[in-house]
């Protein structure tokens, strides 16, 4: 039930949840460094109602910024969350403050019209994109392999956030193997979103209503939501504590049927007297540090290690265990 929100929202092909200001505020604390002097791309997302812009808007000055552009897929329902009744595509720029009152002014924001839809993947879309230093947004769930693709392309800087599952794209993968993507600091998070898919899980509802919000708004809760980045921070390569022992504990950590390694079921778990492959739950990336260990595999995907052993399910006892990731200490 964890993921039916965004299982649905898939099949329904609505891909417009609005993130929270808070929770932007909150991750962009730890790269405000990174933006000084950039040109920042918000390419999914409506300026009028993306507190994205209005993140990067209002704290343009703060941050140093060069310029800050937001792209405006063509907007089919505009009337579910502004009054705007255009279904042109747009795209702003913004310079920053202009006449002193360190507010971003409808005067100061030059809004200029797309020739297509707005669609990140267009032609000019694509030529905003190569202005761009950074790329920050909430992209589209069902896009999500095809927008990463198309950032590592252009060898962009990026912080977006996705599903805690895209880990085992192999497309994703890849590139967090390579030590060209890995998780920000908000690491496997329930976040509300607004939305107009409209949730109907009871649970869900009281857990948005908890956090002070009213599903009949069209807010919804959804977990395991990462932030995914090609900017350092410094939670990355903070070591993760070991204390648990291997040895004299061999029947805690069986070997699977068809990999040589051992299954290690919580990342709390993993012990600091062993020395080869260990099979660890996906959530083991918000603790990874790439000094202190090496990223070998997972049993998702294909083509992910030249040998050939990784890719295919982990089996202990003829049973099929959960999504892992083969990890081993450096």
């Amino acid at each position: 039930m964890a993921n039916q929100n965004l299982t649905r929202a898939k099949q329904a092909k609505n891909d417009e949840f609005y993130t929270q200001l808070s929770d932007i505020e909150k991750e962009l604390n730890h790269y405000r460094h990174h933006f000084k002097g950039k040109v920042v791309l918000c390419n999914c997302d409506d300026p009028r109602v993306s507190n994205f812009f209005h993140y990067f808007s209002y704290n343009f000055e703060q941050l140093g910024l060069k310029k800050l552009i937001a792209t405006c897929y063509k907007n089919q329902n505009a009337d579910l969350f502004t009054q705007n009744q255009s279904d042109k595509a747009i795209y702003l720029e913004y310079y920053g403050d202009k006449n002193g009152n360190r507010t971003p002014d409808s005067a100061e924001i030059g809004i200029k019209e797309l020739k297509g839809d707005g669609d990140f993947r267009s032609a000019e879309c694509i030529e905003l994109l190569r202005q761009s230093d950074i790329v920050c947004t909430n992209p589209p769930f069902s896009l999500f392999r095809e927008y990463v693709a198309l950032l590592a392309q252009h060898n962009k800087k990026f912080l977006i956030l996705g599903n805690m599952n895209a880990i085992t794209y192999k497309e994703i993968f890849k590139l967090i193997k390579d030590n060209k993507l890995w998780t920000g600091v908000g690491f496997n998070l329930s976040m509300v979103f607004k939305t107009k898919y409209q949730n109907t899980i009871e649970t869900n509802q009281k857990s948005v209503i908890a956090k002070g919000f009213n599903p009949r708004d069209g807010y919804v809760i959804t977990p395991a939501i990462c932030w995914f980045t090609n900017l350092e921070h410094t939670k990355r390569h903070e070591d993760l504590i070991l204390y648990k022992t291997y040895k004299g504990n061999e029947s805690d950590y069986p070997k699977y049927d068809n990999y040589d390694a051992i299954e290690i079921s919580k990342t709390a778990d993993i012990p600091c007297d062993y020395d080869g492959v260990m099979g660890v739950p996906i959530t083991f990336l918000g603790k990874y540090n790439p000094e202190q260990f090496e990223l070998l595999g997972s049993n998702r995907g294909r083509d992910q290690d030249s040998s050939g052993i990784y890719g295919r399910g982990s089996f202990l006892n003829g049973v099929e265990t959960f999504k892992r990731l083969f990890i081993r200490k450096k």
